[in-house]
């Protein structure tokens, strides 16, 4: 691939005068990409780079407290805004703690550039701190970063850089999207390489959304097949995913919907992408869904994805009725489930369908809607002042602003707003389902929030914020618009209850003794807007007091019931009286899909 910023043979003789350092070109670059935030945590071997990111006064430099939470930053920043996000690390350990949040943008498909530090070439091998060259018995960083990144490659010449960078943006932006890697010895990032040569053709910058560029033609045979099984297909269930956000593509979604008369439903990480209360809307798919996806698909002549590869948490107790469903699908990769597949741009392919079908819309068939999943009996184990899921879930819709953008972490709270919480009408609703990490929300939350402006709802349990909470602090420094909502169980539910359950009870390992969050953060940070929600009007109260954009960040900690059971697939058969019958512990037919 030619760079559009390499240098030419026009300038291989220009003075001194006519360099610029490395990473002074880098952070101008990232600039000219339409870059606006950085994110990371410095170091001896990146500290060049955020020098030329504050020298150049164009992107802002944002410190994280963990490599984990910088790189969910950013991963939270591209989801939002659908540019390219930034993360940048020192070597050793700064470097690995990449890996975990890189590896969640590798499997959900976002388009992240990692800028690595490393030690100075010439100390490779020689015993260098931190070294990881792979040489004389060091572990190659090469090696760890490629199996989670579209693209990895130590910048060994600084000459190299402009064409490795445009490459790397170009992997990240590219089909499947995901992650590169830029390793850069200290040497390298200090060196001082030619300038582009001046009054050159302008050319468009890597990392503009992938709108800016031409869509791949369409296989006119799929094209026929696809649009020939759907023009036939009385009742039509279309299954939509994250593929739809990130490829922009809401209004065409919406549009092929109404021309098939189509129920839409929606994966677990794609809520935001079809309105919520709008009539055809049937819920969610899969564990954490809503029944009436698995009734309308029984009812379907054909299933729809479009922009989803129906990966087992989004088809959790949906096999049986898709194996006697024909199964089409739009996108650029093939589905987990067989079927009809048009592969390609996912916006090109449903306008080229759209434009086959008759232009009347269509209604579609009565359907029960997105009722949630009744209540197990709990035994009446609730003990003290705890909210109940649904109870908390109604108080954040009601204050939820329809432009705010929601980020929902793992666990028991996590499955509750997924099957109970509306996505607003004009922001995000993501859950990091492609490694599932618990945290990855505190940093994800405060990228979307800084990037984009917007009051941002961080959904957490107190488990995750024991992990990665302490970006909170990050949240404070900057100034972001985060809204941090804490459901303080004391413990690791979803293990405790697998515990109960499937093991017999013998362990208390996941129960913990009680901790008021809310005190110990409002210690901490005596400027933060902290509030203990001990009901549901108090939640509702402090959120609402919140949601000013410009208002900066705040954190409301309620108190659950470790006991509680989630409205998750795999749990619904715990009531009491398979307790009582269940002794041998063995787990349903929906537990084949296992969750950690």
């Amino acid at each position: 691939m030619t760079s559009p910023i390499s240098p030419t043979s026009a300038t291989a003789d220009r003075p001194a005068a006519e360099t610029v350092r490395l990473v002074d070109h880098l952070a101008g670059e990232l600039a000219r990409a339409g870059v606006t935030h950085l994110f990371g945590v410095g170091g001896a071997n990146i500290e060049d780079l955020y020098d030329a990111v504050h020298r150049g006064g164009t992107v802002r430099g944002v410190v994280a407290k963990h490599e984990f939470s910088a790189v969910t930053m950013a991963d939270g920043y591209a989801r939002t805004t659908r540019r390219l996000g930034v993360v940048a690390a020192t070597s050793g350990g700064g470097a690995m703690n990449l890996v975990p949040g890189l590896a969640e943008a590798y499997a959900s498909r976002v388009p992240v550039l990692a800028l690595v530090g490393e030690p100075p070439t010439g100390q490779a091998g020689h015993g260098a701190f931190q070294d990881s060259s792979g040489r004389a018995g060091s572990f190659d960083a090469a090696e760890v970063f490629g199996p989670v990144s579209r693209f990895c490659v130590r910048v060994e010449d600084a000459d190299e850089l402009p064409e490795l960078l445009s490459r790397a943006v170009a992997a990240a932006r590219s089909d499947p999207r995901g992650p590169a890697v830029l390793l850069l010895p200290k040497d390298v990032q200090q060196a001082r390489i030619r300038r582009p040569a001046r009054g050159a053709a302008p050319t468009p910058a890597p990392g503009l959304p992938p709108s800016a560029s031409p869509a791949a033609t369409l296989d006119s045979t799929a094209l026929g097949a696809v649009s020939d099984i759907l023009r036939g297909a009385g009742r039509v269930l279309v299954i939509a995913g994250e593929g739809v956000a990130a490829g922009d593509a809401r209004a065409e979604l919406a549009e092929l919907a109404a021309r098939l008369g189509a129920w839409v439903a929606v994966t677990p990480d794609a809520k935001d992408v079809f309105d919520n209360r709008d009539p055809r809307f049937a819920g969610v798919a899969g564990v954490m869904g809503h029944a009436n996806v698995e009734d309308c698909l029984r009812r379907a002549d054909v299933c729809l994805l479009a922009g989803t590869r129906l990966p087992l948490l989004a088809r959790g107790g949906l096999d049986r009725a898709l194996s006697a469903t024909e199964v089409v699908c739009l996108g650029p990769e093939p589905p987990f489930v067989p079927g009809t597949a048009l592969r390609g741009d996912l916006r090109q392919a449903l306008r080229a369908v759209t434009g086959r079908l008759p232009a009347r819309r269509r209604a579609c068939p009565p359907h029960a809607g997105p009722r949630p999943r009744p209540l197990p009996d709990q035994d009446g184990r609730a003990a003290g002042r705890t909210l109940r899921y649904p109870q908390a879930i109604a108080a954040v819709e009601a204050a939820l602003p329809q432009r705010a953008h929601v980020f929902v972490d793992a666990g028991n709270a996590g499955a509750s707003a997924v099957h109970l919480l509306p996505a607003p009408r004009h922001g995000r609703f993501v859950v990091a389902v492609g490694m599932g990490g618990m945290g990855y929300t505190f940093g994800a939350g405060i990228g979307a929030a800084l990037a984009t402006g917007r009051r941002t709802y961080v959904l957490a349990g107190d488990g995750s914020f024991f992990m990665h909470g302490m970006e909170v602090h990050t949240a404070v420094e900057y100034g972001a618009p985060v809204t941090f909502v804490v459901f303080n169980n004391n413990a690791h539910a979803m293990c405790a209850v697998r515990e109960e359950f499937l093991q017999g009870g013998v362990r208390r390992d996941d129960l913990f003794g009680r901790t008021d969050l809310a005190a110990g953060v409002a210690a901490a940070f005596p400027s933060l807007d902290v509030t203990r929600a001990d009901d549901a009007a108090q939640l509702r109260e402090a959120l609402l007091r919140s949601n000013d954009d410009a208002g900066g960040p705040a954190f409301v900690a309620l108190d659950c019931d470790p006991a509680e059971i989630p409205p998750f697939l795999p749990f619904q058969s715990f009531t009491t009286t398979d307790r009582t019958a269940r002794t041998d512990h063995e787990e349903s037919s929906d537990e084949r899909v296992h969750v950690g």
